[in-house]
């Protein structure tokens, strides 16, 4: 499923390319041809993610509410203007630290791993698992400034064929997003979107700091739930699946089923601190990087393979990479948790 780090990319992705500009809407596969012909002609006005959510609001308070879910993701094509808060869309490289990101100057080239998370084209499920459109074949060639550069005549068919099943396709004239395999994609009213949002715990990079910390401690404490449950919990944090739960536990030594209100308070406030800085390299990257410290080669071979980017996360079986003790593998709230028995006691 995708994290939050992606729907944050994909909001922002949104913001600089749709916001301001009038779009057409349809459904190709024709599951959401009325929502579509509720928004075509419209404006997109704001586009906002909160945990897994995107939230982009069209003029007379219109709203799109999609959730990606397991399988979902956006297809993008045309000229893409990059955001610059997403580094490596322009070849920027960050690692990830206890202090944050450390990002190399421009120019450095980009890596791409073998699931095409680092992309403009394709934000979402992992490729493999679904439809997807090369952006060789879709998309003009974006320039080093991330804008479109100059091609000849045909190299580009526009609008780009529609591949697959589509639910929502939006349109400006000269970008356009495919939306596949939603587990939620409605038209609402600002009402209902304050209520989804309501709903919905803490997220790092939206509202105030201090009131978010806050809350995500209070959530945890009172619970007599183990933790790797309650980092799944979209109403105790946003964002955090399935990779980051594992590699957060990991990286606080701690016990995945140990219960919230007995994990001592500075414990609780440091794994808020580790979220806040992890979802940040993963909107900067696209890439949900969780180890510290590497070489330059190491980094290079970790954002072009998951295999190097996780301390336990699909590592069942394999010796943990501090201690060497195998690490394991079971079923909490029907995802696989990976953790290492010995570091996290």
């Amino acid at each position: 499923m995708p994290e939050g780090h992606s729907v944050h990319r994909i909001a922002r992705q949104f913001a600089r390319n749709f916001v301001g500009r009038p779009i057409s809407a349809s459904s190709p596969q024709g599951r959401f041809a009325q929502g579509a012909a509720e928004l075509d002609g419209r404006t997109p006005t704001r586009a906002q993610a909160v945990g897994k959510q995107m939230f982009l609001e069209f003029d007379e308070q219109v709203w799109l509410r999609v959730h990606l879910g397991l399988y979902g993701a956006w297809d993008f094509a045309g000229e893409i203007l990059v955001d610059p808060t997403i580094a490596s869309a322009n070849g920027r490289m960050g690692q990830t630290n206890q202090r944050g990101t450390d990002l190399a100057a421009p120019g450095d080239a980009p890596v791409f791993d073998e699931d095409g998370e680092n992309s403009l084209a394709s934000i979402g499920a992992p490729r493999r698992t679904r439809v997807h459109v090369r952006m060789s074949e879709q998309t003009r060639t974006l320039g080093a400034d991330g804008t479109a550069d100059t091609e000849e005549p045909g190299t580009a068919e526009w609008p780009p064929p529609v591949v697959g099943q589509v639910r929502l396709r939006l349109m400006t004239d000269v970008t356009a997003a495919d939306l596949r395999g939603p587990t939620a994609c409605a038209v609402e009213t600002p009402e209902q979107v304050d209520a989804v949002i309501a709903r919905l715990g803490p997220d790092p990079l939206v509202g105030d700091p201090v009131e978010n910390e806050e809350r995500f401690v209070a959530a945890v404490r009172r619970r007599n739930v183990a933790i790797g449950q309650l980092l799944m919990d979209q109403a105790v944090v946003s964002g955090i699946g399935n990779v980051y739960r594992a590699e957060m536990l990991f990286r606080a030594r701690l016990d995945p089923h140990t219960p919230g209100k007995a994990i001592p308070e500075e414990l609780v406030r440091a794994l808020w601190d580790d979220w806040v800085g992890l979802l940040r390299v993963g909107v900067e990257t696209g890439q949900m990087m969780t180890m510290d410290d590497l070489s330059p080669d190491d980094w290079r071979r970790a954002m072009a393979s998951r295999d190097d980017r996780h301390w336990v996360y699909h590592r069942a079986g394999l010796p943990c990479r501090v201690c060497g003790t195998e690490v394991v593998v079971e079923e909490m709230q029907a995802r696989k948790l990976y953790w290492c028995p010995s570091c996290q006691r």
